[in-house]
This record gives C-alpha cells, structure tokens and sequence, in this order.
C-alpha cells in the first residue's frame, strides 16, 4: 500500500522525491499528528491575525496543494493554494483580497494562513488539509472588541456622589466592575447590556460614594475570553477639597471684575486667572 502511494506521487510529481520522503514517514508513523496548529486564537476587530500551522518535517509545499476552509460557509473555501498561486473561483467573497499565505515558508512546510482586518463575521472554526498527505487541523478564531470607559459625575447630594460608567464597543459580551483605589470592588448597581445592530456591546453602571479625602474609583471593563481589559480613574475631592475648590473659584471670579473695570484683559490678568492657586 505505501509503495502505490508513493508511486502515485512519482507519477503526477516526478520531481517530488521529497513529498514521497514524507509520505513513507508518515505512513510509517501513523496515529501521530504531522500538522500542528494551535487549538486557538485570539484577534481583535480590525487587525491582521495570522493561523499557525507547520509542518513538523520541513517539506516544500509550494507546489502542493493547502486548503483553508470554514465549515458552515457556502462556498467554505477560504484560501486554496494549488500549484503555487491563489485559485479564486471557489473562494468566499467575503474573504477575497483578504487572505494570503507565506509562499516564501511554503518550502519549509509552513501553511499558516493571514487573514487581513479582521471582521466579527470571520469568527468560527478554520480547518487547514493538505491531501496530498492526508493530514488536517482546525484552528478556532476568537475575535474581539474593546473600548476605553467613559465615567460621568450624575449627581451630588450632600457628601455622596453618584457616578455612571459606560463603555459602547465591546464583543463578546463583557463585564463592568467599579473599584476603590486598592482595587476592592464596590457595591454598585446593576449593569446594563445594550446590542447594537452592529453586534457590539455597550455595558454601563452607577454607583455611590462618599466624598473623602483622596478618594479614588475605577470603572474597569474586562472580557475573559479575548483577555482584554481597559478602565477608567475619577477622583471624588472630599469636602474640605471642595470648599478649597470654591475658594479659588471665588478669588478668580473677583480678579475677573476687576481685569474687566480695564475694558481689556492685560497680560498680566489672563496670567493670573490661570495661576493653578
């Protein structure tokens, strides 16, 4: 049976020594994985991203042929590279102009594949088969979004103080925490999970606290899956900083009247009103 093989492969490739190499070993070492990629990969909206795989005995495949497809697409023919170039007429329109592989690592049995700005719709299982030695691997692609929160000041009631955070932007789905300045998380509301039509994310959430000295809080947004994580800082002045605040307000309103009895704001006024007192 392994002579036949081989034989087929001298018949249609009769420069293809290597390839029968391959093949003998192969055959010779069934049950063992010859292709290896990684089970996962993680990519965010937008970017480049490239699915590993290789070869572990550098054969050259550039001549061969390197399917890519994702099951459950019609046509699923992702990238098919047959005798050394891209064939286009059994590839999804969503991923023309959108893929390559590494021609100059083909000869050393690298058949990763690059996908190029990433979309939310490439996300699924990619399955990488080179026939002409039976072997396959699929890959899943993760793909991600994330967005910097925003946190506003809703209200201020006595020595409380009510925030909200937001952040529009995110896939999959994540999670908002609100967190003191030891990073001890806060009891805060509920929060809000918005879809858009786009199948991004918009999270938000309000939380009180209390006016202190030195008070710091942080709105942070994470997704396990993607590993992404970004947050916010806001400092919440306590009272005895807010009378300081009102202070300085007051002394600058009335060095305003006083610039203005001039008819002009001199030099040495607009220096003064923006003197950090």
């Amino acid at each position: 049976m392994v002579l036949q093989e081989i034989s087929v492969i001298f018949t249609h490739r009769p420069s293809a020594f290597s390839a029968a190499v391959l093949l003998l070993t192969l055959v010779l070492c069934r049950g063992k994985s010859h292709l290896v990629c990684p089970s996962q990969v993680v990519a965010m909206m937008g970017d480049d991203v490239v699915l590993p795989c290789q070869l572990k005995l550098a054969v050259d495949t550039n001549s061969e042929t390197v399917n890519w497809i994702k099951p459950g697409l019609d046509p699923n023919v992702v990238h098919l590279h047959l005798d050394g170039q891209l064939v286009f007429e059994n590839q999804h329109p969503s991923y023309h102009f959108r893929t390559r592989v590494f021609e100059d690592e083909l000869i050393k049995g690298n058949v990763s594949l690059k996908i190029f700005k990433v979309k939310l719709s490439d996300e699924g299982t990619y399955r990488c088969s080179i026939p002409w030695i039976r072997e396959e691997a699929s890959i899943v692609l993760t793909v991600g979004s994330a967005s910097t929160p925003i946190i506003k000041v809703m209200s201020v009631v006595s020595s409380r103080v009510v925030l909200q955070c937001e952040s529009a932007g995110w896939y999959p789905e994540p999670e908002l925490l609100w967190l003191d300045g030891e990073g001890k998380l806060l009891s805060a509301g509920p929060t809000e999970t918005l879809r858009g039509p786009d199948d991004l994310y918009t999270v938000s959430s309000r939380v009180t606290v209390e006016k202190r000295h030195s008070n710091n809080i942080i709105c942070r947004v994470q997704q396990r899956n993607t590993n992404q994580s970004r947050e916010t800082h806001i400092h919440v002045p306590g009272n005895n900083d807010s009378h300081s605040e009102t202070v300085v307000f007051y002394h600058k309103h009335i060095l305003m009247k006083v610039c203005l009895m001039f008819g002009k704001l001199p030099a040495l006024c607009m220096a003064s009103l923006c003197y950090p007192w």
